[in-house]
């Protein structure tokens, strides 16, 4: 398990986690804005208009309606990231990720745009006359890509079980264990059963549900967090305050919070942004396919809405949540992760500023070259359950962990606790006590400190439920494009019967083990992508202007 850490995590220490990502990711979306004159904003009322169908017949080729396909691409988008995601990114950048979670979706309006209609274009039919669509189509029959069409398919069947199968399955089992004490294996049994039965009807089953979950999810959800807003309503206005405040200083310290740099709440935010929203990860123009209509960029100005739906209003309504409550700088009792613990030499306590600011640079993205905390080496005495020797600060989830009791075999330990480089070496060992809670407890807990109490808790559940299962009936649809694109449509049912068993098997894995893994997987779409939107910009300003004048000349002749 540590190997494999390690490899992830240098991974994205290359890919997601760089510095250069997040500019790349935002630097293509600004080109386009600028290029085709903002059509995040200019487009917009008419996508709605597009939408309810007003420009598309029943005879357009197609296998789903647009609102169909919307929804599809949203169950896709608008799932744990909006619960999770939104706090894993405040936990690790502060307020200020949210503000680059807002950028990240107001250029991810055009960018999807562009992803969409480019690849909508050059859709084809499989063997079975199902519509096959994605930037794999375009990569090959427009740019005479192939290789790069191929990477960009592999790295969506990987991304299918690394985004929409492992941390959905993972946080929904997580959050029902939590709420109702029901088992995850339990949860996960029930719940891959349901999603087999789902996909094995391919896209128009898969539609039909996506199209009915959508709507009935934001409604409860959306109703859920203005009541948990609205609680703390005082906390709202400097909530807002603080996103904008820091977006370009960084966060301060502030209770449990040990603070964040510019850079670090700039690529967290960034990096969850697309997480939730996958603009320009190349996924929703694969649902945006199956369209009925004989209009690329009809399409294309439909999925405008996605980013402003996930980002701008459920991401910003849960970002409300965890900041107005208070919660994302409060410890709460909590079972330690191995992967998020580290044993540092030395006493270090919240109240020294000294000890603040070396912790703070520690835990940045590039700790300094002399950086004087150092992971401890050695052994350490324990007597029931407790470190009896001083020397040494126990981290957890990025904060100083409070009241730690370790166990073994779930009794107290006694004895000599080996430590390595920070992490322990002892067989057995767990580890509890008082720490920054980050994903979906941190935003459970956000429920909770509302007149809802502990009913706050069952509402995240459910709509943690519905997000989960909705977004990996999407991309089970995605890695089903992928497979028979790479290889035909006779390897699908083996996909789908390994994505039924990844999503159970995923209910007993390291919640933050997934979202490393989903962090590698997102940059693996994503860079292949837009290089490839990139290299076909004059032919989507054409279609765009190609497209308007159509539209001119079909409401002169109606005389509109």
């Amino acid at each position: 398990m540590e190997n494999i850490e390690t490899v992830l995590n240098f991974l994205d220490s290359i890919l997601g986690g760089a510095l250069y990502f997040p500019l790349v990711l935002l630097g293509v979306g600004v080109f386009f804005s600028f290029y085709l004159g903002f059509p995040q904003i200019r487009f917009f009322k008419h996508a709605w208009a597009v939408l309810s169908g007003k420009y598309s017949s029943r005879d357009d080729p197609g296998d789903t309606t647009h609102f169909q396909a919307l929804s599809t691409a949203l169950s896709g988008t608008v799932g744990t990231g909006n619960i999770g995601g939104v706090a894993f990114a405040i936990f690790l950048g502060g307020p200020a990720a949210l503000f680059w979670m807002w950028a990240t979706a107001f250029v991810g309006m055009t960018t999807k745009f562009v992803e969409v209609s480019v690849s909508h274009k050059y859709r084809q039919k499989d063997a079975n006359g199902q519509m096959l669509g994605g930037p794999m189509n375009y990569m090959e029959s427009a740019l005479k890509l192939k290789w790069l069409a191929v990477f960009f398919a592999i790295a969506t069947v990987i991304s299918s079980f690394g985004s929409g199968n492992l941390p959905q399955a993972n946080n929904m089992a997580s959050g029902l264990e939590t709420s109702f004490n029901i088992p995850t294996y339990v949860s996960g049994l029930v719940f891959a059963a349901l999603l087999g039965l789902v996909i094995i009807g391919g896209i128009k089953r898969i539609a039909a549900v996506a199209s009915t979950l959508v709507p009935l999810m934001g409604i409860i959800y959306t109703l859920s967090a203005l009541a948990v807003v609205l609680t703390h309503y005082e906390n709202i206005i400097p909530s807002f305050a603080a996103v904008i405040s820091d977006a370009f200083s960084g966060s301060a310290a502030a209770g449990g919070f040990l603070g964040a740099t510019f850079a670090y709440a700039f690529n967290r935010g960034v990096n969850r942004g697309l997480y939730s929203n996958e603009a320009g990860q190349g996924s929703a123009p694969i649902a945006h396919a199956s369209a009925k209509t004989k209009e690329p960029i009809a399409e294309g100005m439909v999925s405008i809405l996605e980013p402003f739906i996930d980002t701008l209003i459920i991401c910003t309504l849960t970002g409300l949540v965890i900041l107005s409550s208070g919660v994302w700088q409060q410890k709460f009792e909590t079972e330690f992760a191995s992967f998020d613990t580290e044993i540092v030499a030395g006493i270090y306590t919240e109240s020294d500023p000294n000890h603040v600011q070396q912790l703070f640079a520690h835990l940045d993205l590039i700790p300094p070259s002399n950086d004087p905390v150092k992971a401890f080496s050695g052994t350490l005495e324990v007597t029931e359950g407790r470190i009896t020797e001083a020397g040494v600060t126990i981290l957890h989830n990025r904060s100083i962990a409070e009241e730690v009791e370790i166990s073994q075999n779930s009794r107290p330990f006694t004895g000599l606790l080996v430590v390595e480089d920070g992490d322990i070496e002892s067989a057995d060992i767990n580890l509890r006590g008082y720490s920054l809670l980050h994903s979906v407890p941190l935003t459970v807990q956000a429920f909770r400190a509302s007149f809802l109490g502990k009913y706050g808790e069952y509402a995240i559940t459910i709509g943690l439920v519905l997000f989960a299962f909705s977004t990996a009936l999407a991309w089970s649809y995605y890695g089903d494009r992928a497979v028979t694109y790479l290889v035909g449509t006779r390897w699908v049912t083996p996909y789908r019967i390994l994505y039924v068993i990844g999503f159970f098997i995923a209910t007993v894995v390291d919640t933050s083990l997934v979202w490393l893994i989903s962090a590698v997987t997102v940059a693996l779409m994503t860079l292949p992508n837009l290089i490839g939107i990139t290299l076909m910009r004059r032919e989507v300003k054409q279609m765009v202007n190609t497209y308007w004048e159509k539209i001119k000349q079909e409401s002169s002749a109606k005389g509109d």
